[in-house]
């Protein structure tokens, strides 16, 4: 399974002092090594996602476990928490374009705390879709400390498209118009990004 890039400063050098050391004869240091190479290739493994369902789905934009669904007014909220278990890699749940990105600096809470989406840094990228403007909210966690954004804006990006990486556990916002989208998933529910539907346009009156 092909890794990103970003892994490349972390694994590189764990695997040659790992194979230094292997032959100085420290065996057991080494060993430890090996296994910290094979949790950083896979926290940062990027599989192939595929959704070929109908377009009125959105799916998720995170690997990981939904810890908030939520209608307040006119905005459905769906929260994805990240351990470093799943995979990091962020895509975009539908199609849409680009309207722009904001960072806010900020705390660096455990992610599944509610209060993490108000006070933990983040990265929100604002979508412009067929039933109206999105947002997808990357928020760092108590161990992430580096979020990596890919979205341009004025970049149109298909369902299921990289829009950004967090390191090391966090947690991901997806803000839906409630007038247009219904929610697919509740409190608990495993999801992945780019294949597991979250949500659903609301058929036009």
């Amino acid at each position: 399974m092909p890794i990103r890039e970003e892994g490349l400063p972390f694994a590189m050098p764990t695997a040659l002092l790992g194979a230094v050391l292997f032959l100085l004869g420290s065996w057991v240091t080494a060993c430890a090594l090996l296994i910290l190479l094979i949790f950083t290739t896979a926290f940062f493994r990027d599989p192939e996602r595929h959704f070929p369902g109908k377009e009125d789905i959105l799916t998720s934009p995170a690997d990981g476990r939904i810890v908030k669904v939520n209608a307040d007014g006119d905005r459905l909220t769906i929260s994805v928490f990240m351990s470093v278990f799943n995979v990091h890699v962020n895509r975009a749940p539908v199609c849409g374009r680009i309207l722009g990105t904001r960072y806010n600096p900020g705390k660096f809470m455990a992610a599944w705390s509610d209060k993490a989406s108000m006070d933990n840094e983040q990265v929100s990228i604002f979508m412009e879709t067929s039933r109206g403007s999105i947002e997808i909210v990357l928020i760092a966690g108590l161990v992430a400390r580096r979020i990596v954004c890919w979205a341009l804006a004025g970049k149109s990006v298909s369902r299921g498209e990289r829009v950004g990486l967090i390191r090391f556990g966090s947690r991901v916002d997806l803000h839906l118009p409630a007038g247009e989208a219904e929610a697919l998933v509740a409190i608990g529910d495993r999801v992945k990004a780019g294949k597991t539907p979250v949500a659903k346009w609301k058929n036009k009156p």
